[in-house]
């Protein structure tokens, strides 16, 4: 075989009888499927040994210095989400871009079950799909996750567009390409976003959206970071922003 392993032994991996294949067999493998490195990564991160990490019990929250970083931002729209893609904390951006992005949400929720997201999108479907193949990356082996359990039911139960994406097993272990879509105030938006990292927590990501320098769309967005610093009135004045969640 081209991953330098028996058939025999292949075939027991297949059917789940070997769920530790050592380092080596993980890169074999990898190069005979013309993995990147990014998929690779993944790979070994289901045959890993050591437990995956969960929140502790309660609601969890994003760092503090984190959030203060972000509220400084005032023309890169920034969120903080835990792994199963629920917003932990956002900047004034973030909120104003769309309210997938509010404390409190989730992203992937939004986009497949409010069905105003759907029109919002130059395509729905692309942006639907990095959302559920980001899903399965960040959650990782770890299936058996609560909180992962309770939103896959819910979503499977009442979205097929779900089912059929997350039946694919795809999985976005590298950044997404730009997004484009429609703001009802700033109108059309192209926004690249960008994932990183938070050290010590439990799969907490920072996510960004930015726009490309001296472009419409940075325009755009300086524009709508002017509208999100404005003081509602006393009266109570709300702007609904509906957006691009993915």
């Amino acid at each position: 075989m081209l991953a330098g392993i028996s058939a025999n032994y292949y075939l027991r991996l297949e059917q789940g009888r070997d769920q530790h294949p050592s380092p080596q067999v993980i890169d074999a493998l990898a190069r005979a499927l013309q993995l990147d490195r990014g998929a690779t990564a993944f790979l070994h991160s289901l045959a890993s040994t050591a437990p995956a990490p969960r929140a502790p019990e309660g609601h969890e929250q994003a760092p503090a210095s984190i959030e203060r970083l972000i509220g400084t931002w005032q023309d890169t729209a920034a969120v903080v989400h835990d792994r199963h893609l629920d917003i932990l904390t956002a900047n004034s951006l973030a909120m104003a871009l769309t309210p997938a992005f509010r404390p409190g949400a989730n992203a992937v929720r939004a986009l497949f079950l409010e069905p105003e997201f759907r029109d919002l999108y130059d395509d729905w479907e692309e942006a639907a799909s990095t959302a559920v193949a980001r899903l399965r990356t960040l959650v990782g082996r770890d299936l058996s996750d609560p909180r992962f359990v309770e939103l896959a039911r819910e979503l499977s139960a009442c979205s097929p567009d779900f089912r059929r994406m997350w039946a694919r097993q795809d999985i976005q272990a590298t950044g997404a390409g730009p997004f484009i879509y429609y703001h009802p105030i700033v109108g059309t938006l192209e926004l690249q976003p960008e994932m990183l990292s938070i050290a010590g927590t439990a799969g907490q990501i920072l996510y960004l959206r930015h726009a490309e320098p001296g472009s419409p769309s940075e325009r755009a967005l300086k524009r709508l970071a002017r509208i999100a610093r404005e003081p509602v009135p006393a009266s109570g004045r709300e702007t609904t922003v509906l957006a691009n969640s993915g």
